[in-house]
């Protein structure tokens, strides 16, 4: 899941961090403590974080996609055709362009 990012661990500054005391399970426990132990946070703390972090970008996204679908339900018939040829357009041209060699 986030095997592929390691934190340096003297990049970012203290945080200020509210306590929170709890238990899991042996295997939640076993995930935070191997993500430490890999170099993927400084510490159990910083392991939840990511991982809350990581949830909270996936619900972000799912309510986007949600309001966006929502949005074309509503659209007329006329404004769905319109959006349909803007999308086909976009992606024709989208294919067109090498964004390894643009940047």
């Amino acid at each position: 899941m986030l095997k592929d990012r390691k934190i340096d661990m003297k990049a970012s500054p203290k945080m200020a961090r509210e306590k929170l005391s709890t238990t899991v399970s042996a295997e939640t426990y076993q995930f935070l403590q191997e993500m430490v132990d890999h170099g993927e946070a400084a510490n159990l703390a910083e392991a939840v974080d990511a991982i809350v972090g990581r949830m909270r970008r996936v619900e972000n996204r799912r309510r986007l996609a949600d309001a966006t679908a929502k949005y074309f339900e509503q659209l007329p018939t006329k404004a769905q055709a319109e959006e349909q040829e803007l999308g086909r357009d976009l992606s024709a041209a989208a294919g067109a362009i090498d964004f390894d060699n643009e940047i």
